[in-house]
């Protein structure tokens, strides 16, 4: 990495190695079932869920990842940030915790759609180290409308409650978005936009869920900070060491699914090979 090119703030020490130690890190998504509150919840209990979200992670961290990010992918559709109920943030606490109480703090909490806020709740009742946060800086039209970026509120609800330690991975150029709003700015200057607005990580990605980030463009995000850059969708055993070699690690999910998609269950001989294949 280069130095900051925005010669404002001292250096941070890495938010992966406080984390993981492993080299390059890869952190599994686990997807859950719906959760109360949203259209496709079937009223299972939420200690359910909580058992789902420790077998998942189980079939990564056994495998050789290094952590996992607990994710609520099935409360389609996504509400805007600033939406989300509190049986949300309360459910993802609960159901995290159980993770976190499995695995340690190589546990992180994402709550889609860009809900920085109540993924930070979430993250600090549950013990979690990190979230994701898609639209960090900048403003999108995504699924959900118009989204603009979460880090002025993010970053001072989670210094108001006291959860300073909770660390922000940041998507560069987010997926499921359209950049016309931003047009004007090239990915060199978003990256600088994210680490300039405090995230902790910054993450690369494809178009959509699974798709394959272009090595270009984690090239010039890695270029264009001091922070860690980690690749955030589709990641798959045939591509992993030469992307690893951009970057600093990886989320994984739907390729090391039995069925090859989000919505499958995660097949631990998948984990095995893609850990494999990255040099874990």
């Amino acid at each position: 990495m280069t130095a900051s090119p925005l010669g404002v703030f001292p250096p941070k020490p890495s938010a992966l190695a406080e984390m993981f130690t492993g080299t390059p890190s890869l952190i599994g998504a686990i997807h859950l079932p719906a959760l109360p509150g949203s259209p496709h919840y079937t009223g299972q209990p939420v200690s359910e869920i909580a058992r789902f979200a420790v077998e998942e992670a189980h079939a990564y961290v056994d495998n050789g990842f290094d952590g996992v990010i607990v994710e609520n992918h099935w409360d389609i559709p996504f509400l805007k940030p600033g939406e989300h109920g509190y049986e949300t943030a309360a459910s993802m606490g609960v159901i995290t915790a159980a993770v976190v109480g499995e695995f340690g703090k190589a546990v992180g909490v994402s709550i889609l759609s860009n809900a920085g806020e109540c993924g930070v709740a979430a993250a600090w009742a549950a013990g979690a180290s990190f979230v994701r946060v898609n639209q960090w800086a900048n403003a999108y039209i995504a699924n959900e409308g118009f989204i603009e970026g979460q880090a002025a509120k993010t970053t001072r609800f989670r210094h108001r409650i006291g959860a300073d330690p909770v660390r922000i991975f940041a998507d560069v150029h987010v997926k499921h978005g359209a950049h016309a709003i931003v047009a004007d700015r090239t990915v060199a200057e978003q990256t600088e936009d994210a680490e300039f607005f405090d995230a902790d990580v910054l993450i690369a990605t494809g178009s959509r869920t699974g798709d394959a980030a272009s090595v270009d463009e984690v090239s010039v995000i890695r270029d264009n900070t001091v922070l860690p850059v980690i690749i955030g969708s589709g990641i798959t055993a045939a591509n992993v060491a030469a992307l690893m070699k951009e970057c600093d690690g990886a989320i994984v999910a739907s390729s090391v699914k039995d069925n090859g998609r989000w919505w499958g269950r995660v097949a631990g001989e998948k984990v095995r090979e893609l850990s494999r294949a990255a040099g874990k």
